[in-house]
């Protein structure tokens, strides 16, 4: 413990200190060492320098900082600007010598003592990382604590924020207007893990569009010039075949009317039969094969032999086809793949350096 008080100071100075802005004193103390024992020099410390300001009478508004929240009952409320539930007092003391290793706000007894003895008109306190606004009822007046949430998504509070104080110039002599002097503003930051969902969400789409665009490109106007043309190509099909249906099953005739003039009618007409180049005789309930009929069988028996031949070797190319268009698809899938690898990486060279600095910039040494 001395250690870590020791490198503290040496790194940001004394732990209870005092300065003036304006018209407005305000007052740091060392919360954590107040409940220590008495006989403590670090506890000691702390309340000699409350002791010392409590004997200067100086007429300005005073405001004090503390870590730790000042005492409030179980579940007392604290106001709308909160977002996770409310802590109640909690102290774990040392097995050892049963100092407080850890409290969630100052005891009771403390806090009435720091407030009749510093008489602040504000105090400000962290430590919860969410907002809290209590009243406290002093022998000098009602003294509202404002604790403030954290400004960092990542201390489990999703709606950071920070609060924005305004202190007086010109001195104040009456004490009823005394709270007047500091003004607060509470300001919140944007919900990170909002923002990184959209992130998210960005970066899936990404990814589907390098997987899924083709490696040609995409030439709309290309595309849009053919479609056209099917369609006209649809409807010129369409116009002459029914032109042809039409003009198959009829003849015109030229006949002269009584003026002299000429005049062309239509005429439908009949397609002759086709003539029957078999006949079937049958003799008393047995058919007859005509010598016709044989070659015709032969012919048939043919026609099937070089139709199963002409199958078998399509099923052949056919089979020396789906290899191909197999490999064909691997390598399409692979060179899609390296595609993606290739603009992840330039995405992600151009954006990671960038998201660290801005996330670790606190941490380099000026």
């Amino acid at each position: 413990m001395p250690q870590v008080i020791n490198r503290y100071e040496k790194k940001f100075g004394s732990r209870n200190y005092q300065f003036t802005d304006g018209k407005v004193d305000f007052i740091a103390i060392d919360a954590q060492t107040l409940d220590g024992k008495s006989e403590g020099n670090f506890t000691s410390a702390t309340w000699n320098f409350v002791k010392n300001v409590s004997r200067d009478f100086s007429s300005n508004p005073r405001v004090l900082l503390t870590h730790i929240p000042l005492y409030r009952p179980d579940w007392t409320s604290c106001g709308p600007h909160r977002s996770s539930r409310i802590i109640n007092q909690r102290i774990s003391p040392s097995a050892l010598n049963q100092e407080i290793l850890y409290q969630n706000y100052i005891t009771e007894e403390k806090s009435n003592l720091l407030l009749d003895m510093i008489r602040p008109v504000l105090i400000l306190s962290g430590h919860d990382h969410d907002q809290c606004t209590v009243t406290h009822i002093s022998k000098h007046g009602p003294v509202e604590e404002h604790t403030l949430g954290t400004i960092s998504w990542q201390q489990g509070n999703l709606y950071p924020s920070f609060m924005l104080l305004t202190a007086s110039n010109p001195l104040i002599h009456n004490s009823s207007s005394r709270g007047n002097a500091v003004l607060t503003q509470l300001c919140f930051l944007p919900a990170q893990t909002y923002i990184y969902i959209w992130y998210l969400f960005l970066f899936v789409l990404t990814l589907l569009v390098l997987l899924l665009w083709p490696t040609n490109g995409i030439g709309f106007s290309n595309h849009l010039g053919r479609f056209m043309g099917y369609i006209r190509s649809l409807e010129i099909f369409q116009g002459a075949t029914k032109e042809k249906s039409e003009d198959e099953n009829c003849e015109y005739e030229m006949i002269w009317g009584a003026d002299g003039s000429m005049h062309l009618i239509k005429k439908t007409f009949e397609a002759p039969a086709k003539p029957s180049t078999e006949r079937n005789v049958v003799e008393r309930g047995t058919a007859v094969l005509r010598p016709t009929a044989k070659k015709q069988v032969s012919q048939e028996a043919g026609s099937s032999v070089s139709l199963d031949v002409n199958v078998q070797m399509q099923m052949d190319a056919m089979g020396t086809k789906f290899p191909r268009m197999n490999k064909s698809k691997t390598k399409m899938v692979i060179r899609r793949l390296i595609r993606t690898f290739r603009m992840l990486s330039v995405i992600a060279a151009v954006n990671v350096p960038l998201y660290m600095m801005l996330l670790f910039k606190d941490w380099i040494d000026q």
